[in-house]
């Protein structure tokens, strides 16, 4: 899920092949305002930077647009393999990135029909973010690239996840200067791309409870205003945490049910959560029955301000 940069409007893409489009009104209630569908299960989703246009993936090995001023959807990408992560790049002209289980980051000038670039990664690709120049790839094997999109089609820099196991989730700081990364394992890393910062790298453990279940983080999303983080997981909770203070901020109990993805909105004065099957328990527990909803939780300033009071 991922809200627009331009207004309070959610998009969501779902197992049943579905993106959906909502308004959050300032009340906090929703206005569903457009679906549109993919041929498979919809695997991401992405704004573009005006707002205009959502870009998804699917399992359908498909990327497809869809315009909000006109309600038109069409496919602007292709793999030969279902389509993880679609990310559009911080650059004058709309450039969207796209990743797959094909093991290629595909780019697009979403006025031409065939990739600008192709890039072969080590491994699928898991989870993709991007801020500003920097993009940061989570792939299997525990693989990660780095990006300096000066120069796209080449890997910046390849490192293997602090983490012992699966990568989950990545997500870039806002200064650009590193990222965070989840795995299935209760924990995160903190990692500077630097070589003059590797110092400041740090991992914690995270979403495991009394009796020392472990669960996995499935979504990391930075505050827009102030920096700190959200994470959230298999566990059914979520934390906001100070990287910097290396504190957790606010803890949340649990929602009774697995949490698969998370957004903060353009301002952070939304946090939105899903409660939804997120598979970490293989198929005997993907019951029909299984809670489906997304919530809204406003967010406090004292929950997310880093303790120190500053600006990031």
């Amino acid at each position: 899920m991922e809200f627009s940069s331009q207004a309070d409007y959610l998009a969501m893409s779902s197992w049943d092949n579905q993106v959906r489009i909502y308004e959050v009104q300032p009340t906090g209630t929703t206005v569903p305002k457009a679906s549109y569908s993919h041929e498979g299960p919809a695997l991401c989703v992405a704004w573009s930077k005006d707002g205009n246009k959502i870009v998804s993936g699917g399992a359908d090995k498909a990327a497809r647009m869809f315009d909000v001023t006109t309600g038109q959807a069409v496919q602007v990408a292709q793999h030969n393999e279902p389509i993880k992560c679609v990310k559009f790049l911080d650059q004058p002209q709309p450039i969207l990135a796209t990743g797959s289980w094909d093991k290629t980051i595909k780019y697009w000038d979403l006025r031409s029909p065939q990739p600008i670039g192709t890039v072969q990664l080590p491994e699928r690709c898991y989870t993709m973010d991007t801020v500003g120049q920097l993009m940061v790839v989570g792939c299997a094997e525990k693989s990660i690239c780095i990006f300096n999109l000066s120069n796209p089609t080449t890997i910046f820099k390849q490192a293997t996840s602090p983490l012992k196991w699966q990568t989950r989730v990545v997500s870039c700081f806002p200064d650009q200067k590193g990222y965070a990364i989840g795995s299935i394992e209760g924990r995160v890393g903190i990692q500077y791309v630097e070589d003059k910062d590797q110092a400041k790298n740090f991992s914690f453990r995270c979403h495991r409870d009394e009796s020392k279940n472990v669960f996995s983080v499935n979504a990391i999303n930075f505050h827009p205003v102030y920096g700190t983080f959200s994470t959230a997981g298999s566990d059914g909770t979520v934390s906001f945490w100070d990287k910097d203070s290396k504190q957790r901020l606010k803890p949340f109990s649990s929602v009774n049910g697995t949490i698969p993805c998370t957004a903060f909105n353009r301002n952070g004065a939304i946090f939105a959560y899903a409660i939804s099957y997120d598979w970490s328990k293989g198929y005997k527990f993907a019951s029909p029955t299984n809670t489906n909803k997304v919530f809204l939780h406003a967010v406090r300033d004292e929950d997310v301000k880093p303790r120190n009071g500053r600006k990031r």
